[in-house]
């Protein structure tokens, strides 16, 4: 069975690992930790990156430095994971959702503005498919109603926008490290700040359980305690050494899923002309990082088949989010605003199919194969 992912890795993994242990001092903010957030501070122009446990963590730091508190409302899109509205339903806010584009699955830019109300702190865009949301659209929106901006870029590390990396382009930015992502370290994130020194300040306070512990360890206090509210948001350094083998080849790994993305749709095209699927749709100002490729079947019960006719023929592959909209915790802690023209139908169609770090080029062909033949091509 060719499975849908592995997680990525170059072999310097253990090795790095096995420094941390050296060192000493595997618990949070050791040699590999601040090795990582150097390498994102350079390269994605982030004023400051912090490491955290996972992309969750760092979003549930991003609600607290916008200051989300009860009644609060958050636009973000429901066609994403549940910890992109989880981090603010924490706080106590209402999230409204808006409709997604059917091009690129992502939060609908001109649906925005009629969302907000007098209670509207901040919105999400969510970079699906490390694909750019319209960014400057929707920072213009954000900037004439005095609302933060947040990126769920979870899957967009090393995509970019008008030449800027995703994550770099709201006030905060989110990645995460999950092992299904480009760059994992099994479980982690990183919150990414590009407004002022003192945000990033604040954030480290957080980051360290209330906490002035990181100012200490830099002389700038001779004793550390209890300053505010925060929570335990530090990976282990053993996490960040097994990142940073991947952060040093990170160009290289970017390169092989983007030459894996494009094999898929040059061989999928024909299918795509014949009117058989839909393949992903990138914008010009955009550059996406081979974070993953989809098809769009004509509907549900056609996404169904073709799923179980893959695993037939030893191909893993998936479907993504269920409209958190028409979910339990959505239903009781969320609207959506406007009409769901696009969110439900468009979800029920997408299918993901194997990609990975690695990823072969005959392994990318028996999956063209076994689709064609789905399709009686």
């Amino acid at each position: 069975m060719l499975s849908f992912n592995r997680p990525p890795f170059t072999g310097k993994e253990t090795e790095y690992m096995a420094q941390a242990i050296a060192n000493g001092k595997i618990c949070g903010d050791g040699a590999f930790t601040k090795k990582c957030s150097a390498w994102l501070e350079e390269n994605t122009g982030a004023k400051r990156a912090l490491l955290t446990t996972s992309c969750t963590h760092a979003l549930e730091m991003a609600a607290l430095l916008c200051g989300i508190e009860p009644g609060d409302e958050v636009i973000m899109p429901s066609f994403t994971f549940v910890s992109t509205a989880d981090a603010f339903v924490q706080r106590g806010a209402k999230v409204v959702f808006v409709d997604i584009r059917k091009d690129t699955m992502n939060l609908d830019e001109k649906l925005i503005e009629r969302a907000i109300t007098g209670k509207t702190k901040a919105i999400v865009p969510v970079h699906y498919a490390g694909v750019a949301c319209e960014m400057d659209t929707i920072n213009a929106i954000a900037k004439e109603y005095g609302l933060l901006v947040v990126e769920d870029a979870a899957q967009g590390m090393m995509a970019t926008y008008k030449g800027r990396m995703l994550g770099t382009l709201g006030d905060y930015g989110c990645y995460s490290f999950h092992e299904t992502k480009n760059y994992s370290m099994g479980e982690g994130g990183a919150l990414l700040i590009n407004t002022d020194t003192e945000d990033a300040e604040k954030a480290e306070i957080i980051r360290e359980k209330g906490t002035d512990r990181s100012r200490f360890f830099r002389g700038q206090v001779d004793k550390y305690t209890w300053v505010d509210y925060g929570s335990s948001y530090l990976p282990s350094d053993m996490n960040a050494a097994y990142l940073y083998a991947q952060l040093e080849i990170a160009d290289k790994i970017n390169e092989n899923r983007v030459s894996s993305w494009n094999r898929y749709r040059a061989g999928l095209l024909p299918l795509q002309e014949k009117g058989h699927i839909e393949l992903p749709y990138i914008p010009a100002e955009c550059v996406h990082n081979g974070h993953m490729f989809y098809i769009k079947a004509a509907d549900l019960r056609e996404r169904s088949a073709l799923i179980s006719f893959l695993r037939e023929k030893g191909v893993y592959s998936v479907f993504h989010y269920i409209p958190l909209h028409t979910s339990p915790a959505g239903l009781r802690f969320g609207r959506f605003d406007g009409e769901d023209v696009n969110t439900t139908a468009e979800s029920e169609r997408l299918l993901r199919l194997p990609m990975f770090y690695g990823l072969k080029a005959e392994e990318v062909d028996t999956v063209i194969s076994a689709v064609k033949e789905f399709y009686g091509e």
